[in-house]
């Protein structure tokens, strides 16, 4: 069985935002000490839509993983790395792109609405079309268990899990695979193999899911075999061929729509943004100047919160006590739109504190960032490096 990994990456395109914390970064440390998790820098998807303004992506990318480490992505327990300095990806993205039809590239749901969102944009390119097996392939490379995404994204890991399953029946089809798995399976020995043969007819001949989990669980512990004899056991035990490339499965995240200082959700291409390190004085201006119900002119109307863009930010940042306090003051106007504001610029300056002190040590000795993904690279790449090995050799690309 392969490693429970995670794979997650962002396209270093800006400075990130709350609305990137909220929905992205939190997940991030949370998984990370509950499975080996591998994020990446996507500077190569970053191109796909960046090609003519690469200044761009160079200079976003330090500043983006310093964000990461301050939002308290730890080195330690995850991997951290930029993708183009695995070029595995690149060479996995091509032999993929062999035997991936030209139809499940433009039936992407992303596909079309981003072309039509980013009009002022040329993305009639190659590069473009193919970023959705680019994706694949960064996932598939770490034969990562688990990717989480938003529910916008689910296609692409199902393309992901198609990919997988073409390349695996194309590739998987070992001369005499029934014979070297009858060999594989006498290697667990007396008890265990008829254990795994009982299982394997529970399975496939009464669909017993119980008695998959059984034997995968057997095999995954079993010491007497290789890893290869053991991935193919886990084909022949589901009736597969040999499994090279595991299909990954979506780790659906919370829907996260954090609100922006026009009350839409926060984006960059809204110009509605508080940044991740924005400074404490912006950050309070930006607050004291947003909109606000626009039926309060005077400080004597009363409002109401479902038409103020900061009673979003209320409901993200506040505690009931003080949403209640907010919203009975806006109705009664009790309170001003000014006093209502400051315990949401108070809260988000104590969210922002800690990220402020993680950030600094980086920013006083960059060489200390470059370490980390250096070494993020080194092991990534030993990853990386492992799978090419077996992709090769199952498609004949290994001279003797």
């Amino acid at each position: 069985m392969f490693a429970e990994r995670v794979l997650s990456g962002m396209r270093p395109t800006g400075h990130l935002h709350l609305g990137h914390y909220h929905g992205v970064l939190k997940n991030w440390v949370q998984l990370q000490s509950q499975y080996p998790c591998f994020f990446f820098v996507a500077d190569w998807h970053a191109l796909t839509t960046h090609y003519e303004t690469p200044d761009v992506i160079e200079a976003s990318v330090w500043e983006m993983v310093i964000d990461w480490l301050a939002a308290g992505v730890d080195p330690k327990q995850a991997t951290l790395f930029i993708q183009s300095r695995v070029p595995e990806h690149a060479e996995l993205f091509l032999l993929l792109s062999m035997g991936t039809p030209l139809g499940w590239l433009e039936r992407v749901p992303t596909y079309k609405d981003q072309i039509e969102k980013l009009k002022e944009k040329d993305l009639q390119t190659y590069g473009f079309l193919g970023y959705p097996l680019l994706q694949s392939a960064d996932i598939l490379i770490y034969r990562a268990q688990h990717v989480p995404v938003g529910e916008d994204q689910v296609p692409h890991v199902e393309m992901t899990r198609e990919v997988a399953r073409r390349f695996n029946n194309l590739y998987g089809r070992e001369p005499g695979f029934e014979a070297k798995a009858q060999e594989s399976i006498k290697k667990l020995g007396g008890k265990a193999a008829k254990l795994y043969t009982e299982c394997r007819v529970a399975y496939q001949e009464r669909g017993e899911v119980d008695a998959l989990e059984r034997a995968r669980e057997l095999l995954q512990q079993a010491q007497s075999i290789s890893n290869s004899d053991r991935e193919r056991l886990f084909g022949y035990l589901e009736g597969l061929r040999k499994v090279i490339l595991p299909e990954p499965h979506a780790l659906l995240t919370a829907a996260s729509r954090m609100p922006g200082l026009d009350g839409q959700k926060m984006s960059k291409s809204y110009g509605n943004t508080i940044g991740i390190r924005e400074e404490p004085a912006v950050v309070e201006r930006s607050i004291k100047t947003m909109p606000t119900d626009p039926a309060r002119i005077r400080r004597t109307d009363a409002g109401d919160p479902a038409r103020c863009p900061l009673w979003q930010l209320h409901l993200v940042y506040s505690d009931k006590a003080t949403q209640e306090w907010a919203e009975n003051g806006c109705k009664s106007a009790g309170i001003g739109c000014l006093e209502c504001k400051q315990p949401v610029i108070d809260s988000i300056l104590r969210e922002q504190q800690p990220m402020f002190e993680r950030a600094q040590q980086y920013l006083d000795d960059p060489s200390l960032l470059r370490a980390i993904i250096a070494d993020g690279g080194d092991k990534a790449r030993a990853v990386a490096q492992e799978t090419m090995r077996d992709v090769r050799e199952a498609m004949g690309l290994v001279y003797t």
